[in-house]
């Protein structure tokens, strides 16, 4: 069985560590535990990893956020992976922080990167995990809220979940989408 496992995010310094790249840090977090390393290839950084006999393509697009749906189309058509193989992680202001939620569909809730999956796939049914980044911010400050750094008393929150992420992904393969919801959003 091959998967795709997509962290949403931005290239560039500028967005590492901030909230709107969770999904390149659980990226990240999911390779390095399985000995994988990733290297630019087209349209994303790429990984490519097994574990209990189940392959892994992990990528993290350079597409932005707001175009991730190209990398996404491209990395399914490439490797041939079906959509419900896929899973997608994505950070999630309506979710508090220390809340991860496991979707097998749904709408893009108004996140770019979700939305131009959607059209280019067009389909909301395809796999999600949802990061709670909280909505602790003034009115009028989401942008910077979204694009910047996780608060001190964050980290720890963050870090858990991240780990936690790691097993979802691979509740994910072992044992099925709908086995990982019930299991992992509680």
């Amino acid at each position: 069985m091959k998967y795709l496992i997509v962290g949403l995010g931005n290239i560039g310094a500028e967005y590492d560590a901030t909230r709107h790249n969770i999904g390149f840090d659980v990226a990240d977090a999911f390779v390095i535990k399985h000995g994988g390393s990733f290297k630019l290839e087209r349209h994303a950084y790429v990984a490519e990893v097994k574990w209990k006999g189940k392959q892994f393509v992990v990528i993290k697009p350079t597409t932005y956020m707001n175009l991730s749906g190209k990398a996404v189309k491209y990395w399914m058509d490439k490797e041939k992976i079906p959509v419900e193989n896929m899973l997608v992680i994505v950070d999630e202001i309506a979710l508090p922080i220390e809340t991860i939620r496991v979707r097998a569909s749904g709408s893009h809730a108004g996140h770019n990167g979700l939305r131009d999956i959607q059209e280019v796939l067009g389909t909301p049914a395809y796999p999600r995990l949802r990061f709670g980044i909280g909505n602790d911010f003034p009115k009028g400050r989401q942008v910077e809220f979204v694009l910047g750094k996780w608060r001190s008393d964050e980290l720890p929150y963050v870090k858990d979940k991240i780990l936690k992420s790691v097993e979802v992904i691979e509740s994910f393969a072992a044992t099925g989408i709908e086995r990982t919801m019930n299991t992992y959003n509680k």
